[in-house]
């Protein structure tokens, strides 16, 4: 049973998948910063282009 727990507390693969988890989680986070920043920024530049294709209209 020593043995087992000796093993049990120097086992580091499930820090390592916790880390890699970590890892992952702040890299799908800067990914839904940027889409979100592109995405208002190009809803912001059809703004502009529908409310000039509206004063041409006229």
């Amino acid at each position: 049973m020593r043995n087992f727990l000796t093993r049990f507390w120097a086992e580091e693969e499930g820090a390592t998948a916790v880390e890699y988890g970590i890892m992952v989680a702040a890299i799908a986070a800067v990914i839904i910063t940027i889409v979100i920043a592109v995405g208002v920024k190009t809803n912001s530049a059809f703004d502009k282009v529908d409310s000039s294709m509206a004063e041409l209209s006229l």
